[in-house]
């Protein structure tokens, strides 16, 4: 065999497409973006990190820095929304344990871009960027009210359950920022099983008042098992409560 034979051929140079290559600029944006803030990433190390020239990088995001971590923003923000659903199949508390599981995989792997995003502060931010974050909190709101088998095609949410949900959507997202302030401790499963029964005790308070809110509190039920977060957190509750009977009116 002559030592031409003998060499590994050449893999063949295969021009990607329009589509492909900005998907592979944003790539590496993201991958850029996931740990450090926008204002801290330059054109030259996105150029780098995707492995073509700073003026190929102009060509495709001609508005810059901004335009491109816009454009990185949204693409991280449909892969949030992702996160969020979930087939409505079992129990809803286990579907949120299952949500939450992609929420808190989806924080830690974009630990210092997800700060710096819902922090804000940064001078990438700006009314578009603003909205875009706006949209995941509705968007997620709106499958949790799924969930809860509000919304789409079912009961329209009353005022109370829409607020508390969205409420329940701003306390996981400032427990996801001081997780990593905490750096990342408790351990994942234990702030999603906390997180979970903040859930469950927001709804029950919330139907203690509203009857919307009790009348799809009563429709969950029966789909909820003694093994699941629900049954586990009456188990863990009703000591507690126990201790509170002389707080109930006389029988």
């Amino acid at each position: 065999m002559t030592p031409a034979a003998a060499t590994s051929p050449t893999r063949a140079y295969r021009r990607l497409s329009v589509e492909e290559r900005r998907t592979q600029l944003l790539g590496a944006a993201l991958t850029l973006f996931a740990h450090r803030a926008p204002d801290e990433v330059s054109l030259d190390e996105v150029a780098t990190v995707a492995g073509v020239s700073r003026p190929l990088v102009y060509r495709y995001f001609p508005g810059g820095r901004q335009q491109l971590y816009e454009a990185a923003l949204r693409s991280a923000a449909e892969a949030l929304i992702l996160c969020f659903a979930e087939p409505a199949v079992g129990p809803p508390t286990e579907r949120v344990t299952r949500v939450l599981d992609r929420y808190l995989a989806f924080v830690d792997e974009h630990d210092a871009g997800f700060s710096a995003l819902l922090r804000g502060g940064s001078v990438a931010e700006t009314s578009r960027t603003t909205t875009i974050v706006d949209e995941v909190r509705r968007a997620a709101a709106d499958q949790i009210l799924l969930h809860l088998g509000r919304g789409e095609g079912g009961s329209a949410p009353g005022p109370r359950l829409r607020m508390m949900v969205r409420t329940w959507i701003a306390a996981v997202e400032a427990a996801s920022l001081i997780w990593l302030d905490e750096e990342k401790q408790p351990p994942a499963p234990e702030l999603r099983d906390w997180l979970v029964d903040q859930f469950i005790g927001l709804l029950a308070i919330t139907a203690a008042t509203d009857p919307g809110t009790a009348a799809a509190v009563a429709e969950l039920l029966p789909l909820e098992t003694a093994a699941g977060p629900a049954g586990r957190l009456a188990d863990r509750l009703i000591p507690v409560v126990g201790e509170a009977a002389h707080l109930l009116p006389p029988g």
